[in-house]
């Protein structure tokens, strides 16, 4: 597990780097070589152990293989010249994955681009969990895409499925994306601030088939749509006639009249009138 350090202070330790380059000169100016010699040593010695820190920077140490803490502190620090420093960024980052040929919960391939807010959130497991954090978020990502694209079809052409669609179920989808790409970068330290879809369509090879399909479903909505107002319409215009009186119906007549409208009110066309100048039977 991760665990934070306080190093010392590099301004108190130049202030003995300094101390050793002024008995280094008098140590030579007055001609002791074992103590000008000791001087310089002790002076290249220390010199490896200064570093600075940025803000949203961190340092992992570790000593002879052994992992002796991380550095989260902003300024100017020295540490034991034989520990290994690594710089890790702890700053917000964001990656864009292309669009990535994926197959929804029917089979349908389908494109399907990311956008992935993250940060490194535990500087011990990014260094040594894996081998490299950075290609880790790229890889997972991509599988966690896969695997929920899966749980979604890309379209529900039943509309009375209800079902969550990836296409219609914006907030539910990003939501379970979000969930699988955290769940799989917690192993490497980092952080999931925020995971959407940026890309969504039919791949291309069934792009137009798809859409063909899609207008099919919405005139055949459409046309139901159109067919169920007639048919209030033409009960309506039955029932105000019966109850007015104005004019009684055999049932054979009533069979044609109701024809009629329907073909008028379920026709894409204008009607074309046919003026009766005969009979009311003929």
């Amino acid at each position: 597990m991760e665990k934070i350090t306080k190093p010392l202070s590099g301004y108190l330790m130049i202030m003995v780097a300094f101390a050793m380059i002024t008995v280094t000169v008098y140590a030579v100016a007055n001609k002791i070589v074992p103590l000008a010699v000791v001087s310089t040593i002790l002076f290249i010695g220390i010199t490896p152990g200064f570093f600075t820190l940025q803000p949203n920077k961190a340092m992992v140490l570790v000593l002879f293989g052994a992992y002796k803490g991380t550095v989260k502190a902003n300024g100017f620090f020295w540490v034991n010249p034989f520990m290994t420093k690594e710089k890790i960024s702890l700053r917000v980052r964001n990656f864009e994955n292309k669009p990535l040929k994926v197959n929804d919960k029917i089979g349908n391939p389908v494109m399907v681009g990311t956008i992935v807010v993250w940060q490194v959130e535990d500087t011990f497991k990014a260094t040594f969990e894996v081998n490299d954090y950075e290609n880790f978020v790229h890889l997972q990502t991509d599988a966690a895409v896969r695997k929920m694209a899966g749980k979604y079809p890309y379209d529900d052409f039943e509309a009375e499925n209800a079902e969550i669609t990836l296409r219609s179920g914006v907030e539910e989808v990003n939501h379970s994306l979000e969930e699988e790409i955290a769940e799989r970068l917690n192993h490497a330290g980092i952080k999931v601030i925020e995971a959407r879809i940026s890309h969504l369509a039919y791949a291309s090879e069934i792009a137009s088939a798809m859409l063909q399909r899609q207008q099919a479903t919405a005139i055949v909505a459409a046309r139901r749509k159109i067919v169920d107002g007639a048919v209030g319409m033409v009960e309506m215009a039955l029932e105000d006639l019966k109850i007015k009186g104005i004019i009684e119906f055999e049932e054979d007549r009533k069979a044609a009249m109701v024809s009629n409208l329907m073909v008028v009110l379920c026709s894409d066309r204008a009607a074309s009138p046919v003026l009766n100048v005969g009979t009311l039977n003929q």
